[in-house]
């Protein structure tokens, strides 16, 4: 593909917007990847990572006692 100043200025608007990499990639006809990628190259702000849950910290593991070997 190659980043016209509209397309790069388009990128720019939706992504202040708030609007997910997958959603811009859609609006934009291209591949999440290549939105990810340009946002990267043009140094955009990073946004918090939907997988990443830090507001509910997880308890840590109890140890468990080993097994006796048969």
């Amino acid at each position: 593909m190659d980043w016209t100043a509209e397309a790069i200025e388009r990128l720019k608007a939706l992504w202040a917007e708030g609007h997910s990499t997958a959603e811009i990639g859609r609006r934009m006809g291209i591949s999440k990847n290549a939105v990810v990628g340009k946002a990267h190259r043009l140094s955009l702000p990073a946004r918090p990572s939907p997988i990443r849950r830090d507001a509910v910290p997880r308890p840590a593991p109890v140890p468990r006692a080993p097994r006796p070997m048969p």
